[in-house]
């Protein structure tokens, strides 16, 4: 099994892959950049070059829910590219709706959902965002059209190209925020950080064991 782990930034894969450095795991790192763009295009050029069993997607995220505490080991099970469609008045139609395509994407991690590490995690919903929300109305427009459970700005476009190239996926994501009126001083962002390098340890020694 030849895997994929794709994370925006250096920041939060860099303990997974000074663990990896010594070792002879069938594990390749993409550092994508930040954003689905950016994201998409990386992982095209990546996947054109060579072949892969599985993408994982990890990273940080913010969580729509204080049930999740700050630091928590997440999958996120589908992504929603929420922003993806057009205005009518008031109401927001989806790229679906208007019969141009797809929003919602899957994981695929059959080969994952038996070990004791991917087990324990905390299933959600996720969407992908251009702009993270940092307001009360609009934190509250999005939890009344998708009530989604995290949010990133990558995990859907990772889901998409995984589809596409008939991979395996799972996406894993730690909470480093609440989606709140934006405030750093409430954020764990090395505590999240920490908590997902140690699961993908933590996975990484199962899934290879």
């Amino acid at each position: 099994m030849n895997l994929l782990v794709v994370a925006s930034t250096n920041e939060e894969i860099s303990p997974f892959a000074d663990f990896l450095h010594s070792r002879s795991y069938p594990i390749e790192i993409l550092i994508s950049g930040v954003g689905m763009v950016s994201t998409a295009f990386a992982l095209g050029k990546k996947l054109t070059e060579k072949k892969y069993d599985a993408i994982i997607n990890v990273g940080i995220g913010g969580s729509f829910t204080k049930d999740l505490s700050l630091g928590s080991v997440v999958r996120v099970k589908s992504d929603a590219l929420s922003e993806f469609g057009a205005e009518d008045d008031n109401n927001f139609l989806t790229i679906d709706q208007m019969g141009f395509g797809k929003s919602i994407f899957h994981e695929n991690a059959k080969p994952f959902i038996q070990l004791p590490s991917v087990v324990q995690l905390e299933p959600v919903t996720g969407i992908t965002v251009n702009k993270v929300h940092g307001s009360e109305p609009s934190i509250r427009d999005i939890m009344e059209r998708l009530n989604p459970g995290l949010e990133s700005m990558e995990g859907a476009a990772c889901f998409y190209a995984a589809r596409q190239f008939d991979m395996y996926s799972m996406q894993v994501r730690s909470i480093s925020n609440y989606v709140e009126k934006r405030n750093r001083s409430n954020w764990q962002i090395d505590l999240a950080i920490n908590n997902l390098n140690d699961w993908i340890k933590k996975f990484t020694i199962e899934l290879f064991s």
